[in-house]
């Protein structure tokens, strides 16, 4: 009788070197399959950080168009008319935000690099980028500001 309990005890103390061996090779092949979808996720999310500025400079827009709408402009006596978020005077262009200004507007910081030339913002992120084109540069003079979508290179 203890030769049975000598060998059942034996039995329980661990695992053995082939089912060790085996539980590793089944976890390196899981992480084969699983690490080439998590390599590549930096482009990604240099894509959504874009479209969210994009998103951004969108709310914006409208949200200065709306003071603008709502009697909120403010003239300068030089007939340039602006309105004033969070402290800040958003310029008017045609009733909405001009673009030297719509970056202050959505209060994206300069890891977007805004470059205003001739009514049109450029944001670049990366290899990512949109453009703003104030209303009236590109656009009739009654039409809405145009905000490209988002592409990556």
């Amino acid at each position: 009788m203890k030769a049975m309990t000598a060998i059942a005890a034996r039995k329980e103390k661990g695992f053995t070197l082939i089912e060790l061996v085996m539980v590793i090779v089944i976890l390196g092949i899981l992480a084969a399959f699983a690490l080439p979808r998590f390599a590549d996720l930096s482009g990604e999310a240099e894509s959504a950080s874009v479209q969210g500025a994009q998103g951004a400079v969108r709310s914006a827009s409208s949200i200065v168009r709306s003071a603008f709408l709502a009697g909120q402009g403010v003239d300068d006596g030089s007939g340039n008319i602006s309105v004033t978020l969070e402290g800040e005077a958003i310029a008017i262009t045609n009733g909405y935000a001009d673009a030297s200004d719509i970056a202050d507007a959505a209060q994206i910081s300069n890891e977007f690099n805004p470059t205003e030339s001739g009514g049109v913002t450029t944001f670049t992120q990366g290899g990512c980028t949109f453009t703003y084109t104030e209303a009236g540069a590109a656009t009739p003079s009654n039409a809405a500001p145009i905000i490209s979508d988002v592409t990556c290179s």
